[in-house]
């Protein structure tokens, strides 16, 4: 499956623009959303345990935790709908806003000047996850927390320098025509 080409399809893609990967944040972006899974049910299963006398109380930690799942799924759904797709000419940013709203920010790949990234210490080291930063001209693109930056970046640079090999190609044979 690893070898497996598949042509898959987006919302806004051009004729003849080929996918070549999409990434994501990593899981840990989404560590509000874990407090809040965590905290309203830990909040309201304390009152259960000092009056243990009164049963109706053990209905709160269940509304506490309905409620956690609630604000879970919310950060979850920013979280998964927040998308980076990358293509044999562009890097296409799709950021999910609330449960509405979508921002999309597209960046050419032969516009690209450098890209780096920083893996932020022990923590990231660990659970792999990092910064990339993509520099243009008109200013730069920082997408935290990436999962796996060093093998992300490596496709980044191979597709810009791919974008750029042809472009090269197009402006010769423009030129040579001319």
């Amino acid at each position: 499956m690893k070898g497996e080409n598949k042509q898959q399809a987006f919302e806004g893609q051009r004729e003849g623009e080929e996918l070549l990967f999409i990434f994501r944040r990593h899981i840990i972006a989404m560590r509000k959303g874990f407090y809040g899974l965590l905290i309203p049910f830990a909040i309201s299963a304390v009152p259960p345990l000092i009056w243990q006398d009164n049963l109706q109380l053990f209905l709160l930690p269940v509304g506490g935790l309905l409620l956690g799942l609630i604000i879970f799924s919310y950060h979850f759904i920013l979280w998964y709908y927040t998308v980076y797709i990358v293509t044999t000419e562009r890097i296409r940013q799709v950021t999910q806003n609330g449960f509405f709203g979508t921002d999309v920010v597209e960046l050419r790949l032969s516009k690209i000047q450098n890209i780096s990234y920083n893996i932020p210490g022990f923590s990231g080291e660990v659970f792999g996850y990092g910064t990339i930063v993509i520099q243009t001209f008109v200013g730069d693109l920082v997408i935290h927390k990436v999962e796996h930056p060093d093998k992300t970046y490596n496709k980044l640079q191979d597709a810009v320098m791919n974008a750029i090999e042809k472009q090269g190609a197009y402006e010769k044979t423009e030129f040579e025509e001319a």
